[in-house]
């Protein structure tokens, strides 16, 4: 289902910000979750990516990298594609770069619209386009040295289920 926007409410905030510093998940989707009820909306999803450990342990960092001006421009891309596409009311994108550790948090997508449905799928959407389309290069660092992190066939099929013909 895919809501009419009300003509009488302002158009859609989008916010992206991608930046080395830490932020508060909790402060960020209080704030967030005011200026979407100031637009109408009637659900807000949000999502926060930690940096996790390997299996059995043993990452002692993860590096992040990106190419300024064409992340912002991408992301930002992403986020204008959701909001035409499930009608949302405000969507927000933090992503960090930069040296993090196992636990840190990396980054958090925020979606708002009139209904839950429309709000839950936005930020299922950006997720997967996140993952296997922004342009971030992930490094892992742990007693064995470094290593580039690969794109995952399981992360590239969910995807597709956003590209698929119905």
């Amino acid at each position: 289902m895919t809501a009419v926007p009300d003509p009488a409410l302002p158009a859609a905030a989008e916010t992206v910000r991608i930046a080395p510093a830490r932020f508060d998940p909790g402060a960020e989707l209080a704030a967030f979750s005011r200026r979407a009820a100031a637009q109408g909306a009637g659900a807000v999803v949000s999502f926060t990516g930690i940096v996790r450990d390997r299996p059995g342990g043993g990452l002692e960092a993860m590096e992040i990298e990106h190419y300024p001006g064409m992340t912002e421009r991408a992301v930002s891309a992403m986020a204008a594609t959701a909001v035409a596409r499930f009608s949302l009311s405000a969507v927000q994108v933090i992503h960090r770069f930069g040296a993090l550790g196992p636990g840190e948090t990396i980054m958090m997508v925020l979606t708002a619209a009139p209904h839950r449905a429309d709000a839950f799928a936005a930020a299922e959407f950006l997720m997967d386009y996140l993952k296997s389309r922004a342009p971030f290069w992930k490094k892992e660092f742990g007693a064995e040295g470094a290593a580039w992190v690969a794109a995952r066939a399981d992360d590239e099929a969910a995807l597709d289920r956003w590209t698929a013909a119905p």
